[in-house]
């Protein structure tokens, strides 16, 4: 299914609507020379987050144990410092040691690991639920729970289903960080430096609702991947998977396609906008009177 809307399209269609009086901060996106993961804004990204930082102490604590022995056995049974090599084939308490410590930290990280699994993969009852498709190479959003059925296609700002007469005359070419290109961004609100990331339309969620997403893929595997949200799922083409998130923070976030699927891969990215419960309602409802996905950042609310 696609519905590919042309920027003039979207303009006539907002034309009836007054500018928004809030403005959606950026959240979730890559920083350039930053490390460590964005903001945790779910309560599975903030588990995963605090489980990734508490297995990295246990791992630097062993690296740093094994690398102490490792010296230590290079300076004290070298030939020069212990010429008289020793005669014992085994050491059974070390021995015995050295297999049960490894088990007891496995079963440590485990005991906290599988609950943050089961929480991912136990799935409760969904205030919205989206069906997500993935393309050769943008994504498809069906809202299953309303009367419409709404549908759309997103596509990476800067595609060429994207592009029209007036990104002509303003010199910006597809696929190419430009003047042009940022001021291509702008219409749709977005800065220049997120080019590549940026969609012509966006998931549109209200804050604090749970969202369950069945995913799938049309023509080859992709990923359905929010790094904010803590979740990824494979979306795999004859197959439905699900994945699920409650957002406790308005503001935009970004994601890719995290498998690779082919030549425009990296022109894949995912948008979704996190709004309050009445913006979410008005929303909803301004697309269903206008059959057809609506910027949120047009309504006046």
């Amino acid at each position: 299914m696609r519905k590919i809307t042309s920027l003039s399209a979207l303009l006539a269609t907002f034309a009836t609507f007054p500018a928004m009086a809030q403005d959606l901060e950026t959240v979730g996106k890559p920083e350039p020379g930053a490390i460590g993961f964005q903001p945790a804004v779910t309560e599975v990204a903030r588990d995963l987050q605090w489980l990734d930082h508490m297995i990295l102490y246990i791992i630097t604590a062993i690296v740093i144990l094994v690398s102490a022995l490792l010296i230590y056995a290079i300076f004290r049974f070298n030939k020069k410092s212990n010429p008289t090599p020793g005669t014992f084939t085994h050491n059974s308490p070390l021995e015995v040691a050295w297999t049960i410590v490894p088990i007891l930290i496995l079963v440590f990280i485990g005991a906290f690991s599988l609950p943050i699994l089961f929480k991912q993969q136990t799935f409760p009852e969904g205030d919205i639920n989206i069906k997500v498709t993935g393309y050769q190479w943008y994504w498809g959003y069906e809202y299953t729970d309303t009367e419409s059925g709404l549908a759309f296609d997103s596509y990476m700002l800067g595609q060429p289903a994207t592009m029209d007469s007036e990104d002509d005359e303003a010199g910006a070419v597809a696929y190419v960080n430009s003047e042009g290109m940022a001021a291509k961004l702008a219409k749709f609100g977005y800065a220049p430096d997120e080019f590549l990331l940026a969609t012509d339309t966006a998931v549109v969620v209200p804050v604090g609702a749970t969202v369950v997403m069945t995913v799938t893929g049309a023509d080859v595997i992709h990923s359905w991947t929010i790094p904010a949200f803590g979740v990824k799922q494979d979306a795999v083409p004859g197959r439905l998977a699900q994945l699920w998130f409650a957002a406790d923070r308005e503001g935009v976030y970004f994601g890719q396609c995290s498998e690779l699927c082919g030549k425009d891969h990296a022109y894949m990215p995912i948008t979704v906008k996190v709004v309050s419960q009445e913006v979410y309602q008005a929303w909803l409802a301004a697309c269903e009177e206008a059959g057809e996905y609506v910027d949120p950042s047009q309504l006046n609310v």
